[in-house]
């Protein structure tokens, strides 16, 4: 396994589309190792997402995973979920703000609005079907990857910029008046 480079704004790949991974294709070496490098460059740099194309592969997987994280102390936990080709449909038009950061954002965040729940389809990592429903925190970080394989990044979300601050003051000015932030 391998730590992979993370590209920063600005980097024309986080503005590509990936392509879908044909499901056949899943199960073979290639695939498989970018998802295991994925998985250790997610924990390395302490996300709680990560796409393939943050890591400069076209196509469309992501990993997620919060499990004592200290970018996120406070967050739900969500075991290692592997998604391969996800769609992600609203469920509801209701929406909430919350704080999200990037790998690819390196110490900035910003409020988001989102939809509080989504159904989620995709693949695991063995080609198996996945279908459920996320909600808040899940949900948030699921549309925050799946945006990356549609090349949007989340300050493309955000309804003004006055929130987006460095996480230095974040920490200081902020952090205490909302829950922490989430995303990558």
């Amino acid at each position: 396994m391998a730590i992979l480079k993370v590209a920063r704004l600005g980097h024309p790949v986080l503005r590509q589309v990936a392509a879908p991974v044909p499901v056949k294709e899943i199960p073979s070496p290639g695939i498989q190792r970018l998802i295991d490098d994925m998985v250790e460059t997610m924990r390395d740099y302490d996300g709680a997402g990560l796409a393939a194309t943050q890591v400069h592969t076209l196509k469309q997987i992501c990993v997620v995973e919060v499990n004592a994280n200290p970018r996120y102390p406070d967050a739900d936990r969500i075991p290692l979920t592997v998604l391969v080709n996800p769609k992600v449909t609203p469920l509801t038009e209701e929406m909430e703000e919350g704080w999200e950061g990037c790998l690819s954002v390196p110490d900035m965040r910003g409020m988001v609005p989102r939809p509080t729940a989504v159904r989620l389809e995709a693949h695991d990592r063995d080609g198996g079907r996945i279908d459920l429903i996320a909600k808040e925190f899940f949900a948030r970080v699921i549309q925050h990857e799946t945006d990356h394989l549609h090349g949007i990044v989340y300050l493309d979300r955000m309804k003004n910029l006055s929130t987006l601050c460095h996480l230095a003051e974040w920490n200081k000015y902020w952090m205490g008046n909302d829950e922490q932030g989430e995303g990558d």
